[in-house]
């Protein structure tokens, strides 16, 4: 996804297939293990090229298929780009900054694109984002659950301050992602959405 001949690659064979693209969701990302700074470890001593390998994953992931095959559906009149975000874009997680620095950049280009694209090439293309909340998966399993299947300190945390108080399900993702993706949303864009179970609404009182 970082290398821009085979982004450009997929785009050509997916048109050779379908002969258009609808729809853009760009779900590539998370954290860079080395990019994790630990609770008890020297902020300033935390490895800057881990950090910065996580900012180009998430922020470069996203911005190139953007451009590849944003121009498509762009030039094409009418289609919907998704990028995802995270709720550290609007309430900072310590320990990782390569990934909350990227998904406040994610934010801020899902604004610029939306407003360039409708500017340019009118109100029928259209460009969002989802910002989850915690969802426990394999990918952040280790941060959020102790090796005996009890939640962490870090994990508590997190549900001390989610009104619903659980975690959540990619599942529960679905739903707002169809409803971005449809006809239902037809005048939204640039807009970043939570799905979050309540955490990023609540102030803990």
């Amino acid at each position: 996804i970082m290398n821009e001949q085979d982004v450009t690659r997929a785009k050509d064979e997916v048109l050779q297939k379908w002969g258009r693209i609808d729809a853009l969701v760009n779900a590539v990302g998370g954290n860079i293990p080395g990019a994790t700074i630990g609770a008890d470890q020297d902020l300033f001593a935390s490895n800057i090229q881990d950090t910065i390998k996580a900012i180009e994953l998430n922020l470069y992931g996203t911005m190139i298929p953007t451009h590849i095959i944003g121009r498509v559906i762009a030039e094409s009149g009418k289609g919907v780009i998704i990028n995802i975000s995270s709720l550290t874009a609007s309430r900072p997680f310590t320990r990782v900054l390569g990934y909350t620095v990227a998904k406040h950049g994610i934010d801020g280009y899902t604004k610029w694109m939306a407003t360039e694209l409708a500017q340019r090439y009118g109100d029928q293309v259209r460009v969002n984002a989802i910002a989850p909340g915690v969802f426990l998966t394999k990918q952040n399993k280790n941060l959020l659950i102790n090796p005996d299947g009890t939640y962490s300190d870090r994990t508590k945390r997190i549900l001390n301050g989610t009104p619903y108080n659980r975690l959540g399900d990619p599942r529960e993702l679905k739903g707002t992602l169809i409803y971005l993706l449809s006809d239902a949303s037809a005048f939204v864009t640039g807009e970043t959405v939570f799905v979050d179970g309540g955490f990023n609404a609540w102030c803990g009182v």
